[in-house]
């Protein structure tokens, strides 16, 4: 009687990291000076609709309030089986920094005029979690610019592949 093969091991720590939304508007709208994973205070039944992967990170930001910070503008779909025990969809969700952290990077967006923008929400060991970057926003001249060197890459790219 033969062994089985043994599997090749693998990553672990992307091994218990689920993507389970990703604002890709923010990288064109926005140029990312920096990023912080936070946690997000949650009810259950949008903990339930979070991994059925209902939400839409389009038009959320982060406010800086009474020392805290908090997701504005998130919208996580109503659980349908919760029925009365339900969320309201847009309320406002406090994350969890810690305080070192909201005095570094929090304030620094609040006194600078930059914007918190959250960039995706995944969960991590179980965990939801939420990748805030700390953005500028970008002007119409900006986001061209960007496209044409993307394409100048990309062209750049496939002629060295073909030889």
């Amino acid at each position: 009687m033969a062994k089985p093969k043994k599997k090749p091991a693998v990553d672990r720590e992307h091994d218990n990291e689920r993507l389970i939304a990703q604002n890709r508007k923010a990288r064109h709208e926005y140029e990312v000076i920096d990023t912080l994973e936070c946690g997000i205070v949650l009810v259950g039944s949008e903990v339930k609709s979070l991994r059925k992967g209902t939400l839409s990170l389009d038009e959320a930001y982060g406010r800086m309030k009474d020392g805290e910070v908090w997701l504005v503008g998130c919208d996580i779909a109503e659980y349908v089986e919760a029925n009365q025990f339900n969320h309201d969809r847009r309320r406002p969700r406090k994350l969890l920094l810690h305080r070192r952290e909201i005095k570094k990077f929090a304030s620094k967006a609040y006194e600078t005029g930059l914007t918190l923008v959250p960039l995706k929400m995944y969960f991590k060991e179980g965990r939801a979690k939420v990748l805030l970057g700390i953005c500028k926003g970008r002007k119409l001249y900006d986001k061209r610019e960007v496209m044409k060197k993307k394409t100048m890459q990309r062209d750049i790219n496939r002629a060295i592949r073909r030889g």
